[in-house]
């Protein structure tokens, strides 16, 4: 089968396109200079078509606004014609809903501040508008990439601001994710909140706690992280859309500058608001700096939550006083091995973040004058963070948390046991009574009532009495509980 090819021409040359393919010479040319494989995020995709459908709707606004100013009987100003700009509308509509992405051929990691993948989209628009109004791809002559699907448009304002879209869409849904999983996290501290166990600092035995204080540590942890994502909204809502190339508006209608925002508010029902300073946001990323900062200090938490329980579930831990859900097999060779392949991959999904958070920092600061060359890649590793923090707080919650089994017999038991118990009853014989109980303890290998029983340190029924849950987990202790 022979595949039929289209010429299409750019100022450098000519270069043979596939006849039915939605790119064009630009994508093309862009696909040969940057030959990476990762795949450029299809929410940012669809956030550029969403852009480019308001900016159709605001030069909609202006043309019928320019006819009204001018009257009938006056020269009208050449632009897109009616049945173009329509076409041109339900192809922006077809990107944001995520349609022909196949064609958008630009990788991830480009060069150029994004203008591939600005030239990508407007050259898929262009061509779906074609074939809207019975023309194949690839007749630029009514409709074009450059000056009609970019009409009043830049490179370094519809691609940032379409970054922002994505992002902020993501946030909303990390903000819901984090919200069930702290959800989850509140109802295991209810269930287990008298269940004791013994705490842990530096990996030694301390003083007694419960399951129920652990699990709180994680939900405060989680409802910081929840309130912290939610203000990220309000560090990414202005945009410089309608800034043109340098934020200036230069070449740009007034009308269009103020009514854009507007339109692309509508669509998005986001908070957006155009920025007084539209310089500023297309030169400075230091936004996503503080954005991303929330992101990391969320992957932080998560870890050392999946790490703690990791641990506890361990084998290393006898007897066992947490169980993981077993999730799949765990080895090729030995058989009946489950390993804990959640906190595995959330913290392997911390990690990522970490490494992109490095990322951002040192592009953000590679801004140079009037815009950041290195936009792609930095917001590429932005969405990226938010994908797989997204991916984490979800399988965390589904996956390691619906059914995790604390098992409240072995861990009492183990705090029985443990000499640091006697921690609990400096208050009623001091701290050398205690110490000398806990050395009985430890070199005889008996629980605290056995050697009590045995040394009678203090009387049997005030022991039990000292050491019942409300008694341990009580904020310090009262003259009464002297008595």
């Amino acid at each position: 089968m022979t595949l039929a090819y289209r010429t299409e021409k750019d100022f450098l040359g000519e270069r043979q396109i596939p006849a039915e393919a939605l790119y064009g010479i630009h994508a093309l040319r862009a696909k040969e200079n940057f030959p990476g494989s990762s795949l450029f995020h299809p929410e940012w995709y669809m956030a550029m078509g969403v852009v480019k459908q308001a900016c159709y709707a605001s030069y909609r606004n202006y043309a019928e606004a320019l006819k009204q100013r001018q009257g009938e009987d006056k020269p009208q100003l050449k632009g897109i014609p009616p049945d173009v700009l329509e076409a041109l509308i339900i192809a922006s509509g077809m990107v944001a809903e995520g349609l022909h992405f196949g064609h958008f051929i630009v990788p991830a990691i480009s060069g150029g501040a994004g203008t591939s993948i600005n030239m990508n989209v407007n050259e898929i628009i262009s061509n779906l508008a074609l074939q809207q109004l019975g023309h194949p791809p690839g007749t630029y002559t009514l409709v074009d990439p450059v000056e009609t699907a970019n009409i009043f448009q830049s490179t370094n304002d519809v691609v940032p601001t379409a970054l922002r879209v994505a992002a902020m869409n993501l946030l909303n849904s990390l903000e819901s994710a984090i919200n069930g999983l702290r959800q989850r996290v509140e109802t295991l501290e209810t269930a287990h909140h008298h269940d004791l166990r013994i705490a842990f600092t530096q990996m030694q035995e301390a003083v007694p706690n419960s399951y129920g204080r652990l699990f709180s540590t994680y939900s405060e942890a989680l409802s910081r992280d929840w309130w912290r994502v939610s203000k990220c909204l309000e560090r990414l809502k202005l945009v410089n859309l309608g800034g043109g190339a340098v934020g200036s508006g230069l070449s740009v209608p007034r009308f269009f500058i103020m009514d854009v925002v507007q339109e692309l508010r509508k669509l998005t029902s986001l908070p957006l608001g155009r920025s007084e300073n539209m310089q500023d946001v297309t030169c400075n990323l230091d936004a996503l700096v503080e954005v991303h900062a929330t992101l990391k200090a969320h992957a932080v938490n998560l870890e050392k939550m999946t790490a703690d329980l990791r641990l506890l579930a361990s084998d290393i831990i006898r007897p066992k006083e947490i169980s993981l859900p077993p999730r799949q097999m765990g080895s090729t060779i030995m058989p009946g091995k489950v390993n804990p392949v959640i906190p595995e991959y959330v913290i392997s999904v911390a990690h990522q973040v970490y490494a992109n958070d490095v990322l951002i920092t040192s592009l953000a600061g590679q801004g140079c004058l009037e815009l950041n060359a290195y936009l792609p890649l930095a917001g590429h590793a932005l969405l990226d963070s938010l994908k797989l923090l997204i991916s984490a707080c979800n399988t965390m919650h589904d996956h390691m948390l619906m059914n995790i089994a604390v098992h409240a017999n072995a861990a009492i038991q183990r705090l029985y046991a443990s000499p640091s118990v006697t921690t609990a009853l400096i208050p009623l014989i001091g701290y050398h009574q205690a110490a000398s109980l806990a050395m009985k303890m430890k070199e005889e290998n008996l629980d605290v009532f056995s050697c009590n029983n045995k040394y009678g340190f203090l009387d049997d029924a005030k022991l039990k009495h000292m050491l019942q849950a409300d008694k341990l987990l009580k904020l310090g202790y009262t003259l009464d509980d002297m008595q």
